[in-house]
C-alpha cells in the first residue's frame, strides 16, 4: 500500500505548537541556563569565551532540534545537559579549560559510537510501559510541586496563573497553559517587574578553542560526562517519547547530537542531548491535538533556540530577566497532563502496579549516590522489584528424586 499522505497545515496547525516551542525555550533558558552561567564564572571564562558557550549550545541545540523534528516527523526535542551543566561547576575549575574541551569531544564520541551500535534502543525497549511512566512521573512531579511551592514565594502572581489554568481548562481546555502564560506576564508587566532597560542587542561571535586532551580529564571530566547525559537525559528523554506514542529509534538521536556536541564543543558547548522535563510540553496534547503534527513544536524550538545564539548571552540574560517563581509556576502547569497521564499509566498494569510505584518514588526522592542521580537509580530499583516481583523460578525437583531413587536402592 503506498504511503498515507500527510495532512496540509493550516495556519490554525501553527499556533499552539509555537506556543510549546515558546515555553519549552522560556523555560530552558530562564530554568536551566544559569548552571552554564554559574560554571563559566566558576571557571574564570571571559565574557567573549562565555558568550560563545551560549552561542554553540543553543545554535547546535536548534540545527539538531530542526533536522530530527524534520526527518522523523515526531517532536524530537534537544537541549544541553542540565545534569552535566551541574557536574561542570565542580570540574571546571580543576582543569585546564583547553582538557575541558577535549573531555568535551570525547564523551561526544563515545554517544555516536552507542549510537552506531544500537545497544541503546534494545535496552530501551526492555523498559517495561509502567516503569517508564513510573520513571518519567518521577521526574517530573518535582516541577509539578515546583508550581504550588512558588506560592510562598509569590502568592498573587503563582494562585492567578493557576485559577486562570483551571478555569480555562474547564471551558476552553486548549488554552489553558497558554492563558497561564499571558496572565502570569501581563501580572508581571503591571507591577514592572520585568526590567529590559539594561539588556542590549549584541550579536555573538563564536570563539573557537584547541582541545588538549589528559588521562586526568578524561577519566574525572569526558566518562562522568557522558554517564550522567546518558542516564539523567537520554534515558528519561526517550522515555518521554515513548510515553506519549512516538516509536522514532534512539540510535539516530544518539548519532545526531553526538555529533553536534563534537562539533560545537570547540566553541564551548559541553552537551547536547534528548531534552527530558521540557521535551513533555511539546510531546503531549497541549501542543496538538493530533500528534502527527507536533513535530512542528519541534522545528519552531529549534528555530528559536538559533535565534537565542545568535544574540547570545543577549537574549539570554532576556530570559533571565523572569522572576524564578514564574518559571517554576509556568513549568510545573505546562506539564500537569503530562504527569497526570504519566501516574494513569504507571498503575494501569496490575501485574507491574508495585514496581511502578517503587520507580516513582525513588526516581521522585531526588536521589544522588556514586555522582549519578534519581533517574538512573529509579529505572534500576524499579527494574530490580519488578524482576522479583514478576518472574518465574524454575521448581528444583531434584532433591526428591534423588531420596526416592536412595530409598529404592537401599530397598533392592
Amino acid at each position: 500500500m503506498p504511503p498515507t499522505p500527510e495532512k496540509p497545515l493550516t495556519p490554525s496547525d501553527l499556533l499552539h505548537p509555537m506556543l510549546a516551542a515558546l515555553m519549552t525555550v522560556i523555560v530552558n533558558y530562564g530554568g536551566t541556563f544559569v548552571l552554564v552561567f554559574h560554571a563559566a564564572k566558576m571557571a574564570g571564562l571571559s565574557a567573549d569565551a562565555t558568550a560563545s558557550w551560549v552561542w554553540s549550545a543553543s545554535i547546535g541545540v536548534g540545527l539538531t532540534c530542526i533536522l530530527l523534528s524534520w526527518a522523523t516527523r515526531e517532536p524530537i526535542i534537544t537541549a544541553w545537559s542540565t545534569p552535566a551543566a551541574a557536574f561542570l561547576i565542580i570540574a571546571l575549575p580543576t582543569i585546564p579549560y583547553s582538557e575541558a574541551i577535549g573531555a568535551y569531544l570525547i564523551s561526544a564520541l563515545l554517544f555516536i559510537a552507542l549510537g552506531l551500535t544500537g545497544y541503546f534502543e534494545k535496552v530501551v525497549k526492555l523498559i517495561p510501559p509502567g516503569i517508564a511512566a513510573g520513571l518519567l512521573a518521577g521526574i517530573l512531579l518535582q516541577f509539578g510541586i515546583g508550581a504550588f511551592a512558588a506560592i510562598n514565594v509569590e502568592p498573587f502572581l503563582v494562585i492567578l496563573m493557576i485559577t486562570g489554568y483551571l478555569l480555562l481548562r474547564r471551558f476552553a481546555a486548549r488554552y489553558a497553559v497558554v492563558g497561564a502564560l499571558l496572565l502570569g506576564l501581563s501580572f508581571l508587566f503591571i507591577q514592572h517587574r520585568i526590567d529590559l532597560s539594561s539588556i542590549e542587542l549584541a550579536v555573538a561571535a563564536p570563539v573557537f578553542t584547541s582541545p588538549t586532551f589528559s588521562w586526568n580529564t578524561l577519566l574525572s571530566v569526558a566518562l562522568p560526562l557522558f554517564l550522567i547525559t546518558l542516564t539523567g537525559q537520554y534515558i528519561p528523554g526517550m522515555l518521554v517519547l515513548r510515553n506519549d506514542g512516538f516509536k522514532t529509534s534512539a540510535n539516530p538521536i544518539l548519532i545526531f547530537t553526538g555529533l553536534g556536541s563534537f562539533l560545537f564543543a570547540f566553541f564551548g558547548s559541553h552537551a547536547m542531548n534528548i531534552a527530558a522535563i521540557t521535551a513533555a510540553i511539546c510531546t503531549g496534547k497541549e501542543a496538538h491535538e493530533e500528534s502527527e503534527k507536533r513535530w512542528i513544536a519541534g522545528v519552531i524550538a529549534g528555530v528559536l533556540y538559533i535565534v537565542v545564539g545568535i544574540f547570545g548571552v543577549t537574549l539570554a540574560a532576556l530570559f533571565m530577566v523572569f522572576p524564578s517563581s514564574f518559571i517554576a509556576a509556568l513549568a510545573g502547569i505546562a506539564l500537569l497532563g503530562t504527569i497526570s497521564s504519566s501516574l494513569s499509566s504507571a498503575i494501569a498494569d496490575p501485574a507491574s502496579r508495585e514496581a511502578s510505584l517503587i520507580t516513582f518514588l525513588v526516581t521522585a526522592a531526588n536521589i544522588s549516590f556514586l555522582g549519578i542521580g534519581s533517574a538512573f537509580w529509579g529505572l534500576i530499583i524499579g527494574l530490580a522489584a519488578h524482576f522479583l516481583l514478576t518472574a518465574t523460578f524454575p521448581k528444583n525437583n531434584a532433591a526428591p528424586d534423588t531420596a526416592d531413587k536412595t530409598l529404592h536402592e537401599l530397598d533392592s
